[in-house]
């Protein structure tokens, strides 16, 4: 019996990912929980395992493509189940799946049966299999609502990849086409006309450009300048530095900076809250999490100090160096990321007097 494991969703929300590494191979044995693949999200770099122990018979995807979310990821072959018995065993292992999900944790994806010699039109196995029939072009399977689209756009049907029942084109295939086309033939009118650097944008830089977008237009920006006399500060951090300094641990002035603001947070409530328009509801929120701006070479991220108002200024330091240490490392996971009520922006490394920082939108 073989199963198809689709790409799950590993994250809140999530649409698709890039195929960063391909850990098997095809007629490679893999055993449960083995990871088989590594997947970069608009959150996480993170390694997906197989759902079962078999011999991988398909891989579909190549490293460096983007694919969504449902879309087939292997195909396993398990011996020794057939008829009722894997339709059982395909009914088992989902609702496993589904329990992960509640429980928040993991890798939640779906298994179905394939047939014999079943190949999806995106599997690189699949050209391996030919006929002489096959090298005529085929009249591709698809939607009367699929075809009229495509006639309507002028796309000739039997170029997309479908991805319905049985290869079957479905109106989103001919959406996903037209749109890949265009990016192309844009891409390609301006490399042709004047001298430029393309760069493929990675999954973390396209929700950066995403949520730094939707922040500018639907959160309310202000902002306000004041000097401080911070000599106190100054003896108080070259006393705890020199403490610390044997704990390995590297004391700045964010630490200092994140245990103020969570104070301060507690006093003004209405800065620690969130509005739920469906809702007609504001939202004062009793926990104070505080989000860190971190800059890496992938692109910035914000892990959060959980509950940053009932630690010590040397547990915090200690708790920074150590998510700034895996963020740069691409080593965050989802919960690192998640519940921040506050976000600080820290310019002091890049100089400048004053800078205004883009609102980190919920």
């Amino acid at each position: 019996m073989n199963y198809i494991f689709k790409f799950p969703d590993i994250g809140e929300g999530l649409d698709e990912g890039t195929i960063l590494e391909w850990y098997v191979k095809k007629g490679e044995k893999v055993e449960s929980s083995q990871p088989i693949v590594k997947m970069e999200t608009d959150k996480v770099v993170t390694d997906i395992p197989s759902p079962r122990t078999g011999i991988i018979v398909a891989i579909y995807g190549k490293e460096g493509e983007t694919i969504k979310v449902g879309d087939v990821l292997v195909e396993i072959e398990i011996e020794g189940l057939e008829g009722e018995a894997a339709q059982q065993e395909v009914a088992k292992i989902n609702s496993e799946f589904e329990a992960v999900e509640e429980e928040g944790a993991g890798v939640v994806g779906t298994l179905e049966i394939a047939g014999n010699n079943a190949f999806l039109p995106v599997s690189d196995e699949a050209s391996e299999v030919k006929t002489e029939q096959e090298t005529v072009k085929k009249k591709a399977l698809a939607t009367p609502v699929a075809r009229a689209y495509a006639k309507e756009l002028n796309i000739d049907i039997n170029e997309v990849i479908g991805t319905g029942p049985n290869g079957r084109v479905m109106k989103d295939d001919i959406e996903k086409h037209r749109h890949k086309y265009a990016e192309t033939s844009a891409t390609q009118i301006v490399a042709d006309e004047m001298p430029v650097e393309i760069e493929k944008m990675s999954q973390l830089r396209k929700t950066i450009a995403r949520n730094m977008l939707n922040s500018k237009h639907n959160a309310a920006h202000m902002s306000v300048f004041d000097d401080a006399e911070i000599s106190e500060l100054i003896r108080v951090r070259q006393k705890l530095r020199d403490e610390l300094k044997d704990q390995g641990i590297k004391l700045s002035y964010l630490p200092f900076v994140i245990k103020a603001v969570a104070q301060a947070l507690k006093k003004y409530k209405a800065l620690n809250a969130e509005m739920d328009f469906d809702k007609g509801v504001i939202i004062y929120k009793k926990f104070y999490n505080i989000g860190i701006a971190v800059d890496t070479p992938d692109g910035l991220v914000v892990p959060v100090i959980r509950n940053a108002d009932k630690k010590s200024i040397s547990e915090i330091a200690l708790e920074l160096n150590a998510i700034s240490e895996k963020a740069r490392n691409r080593e965050l996971s989802l919960n690192d990321m998640k519940d921040g009520t506050f976000t600080i922006t820290s310019f002091g490394s890049i100089g400048g007097k004053y800078a205004v920082p883009v609102i980190n939108y919920p």
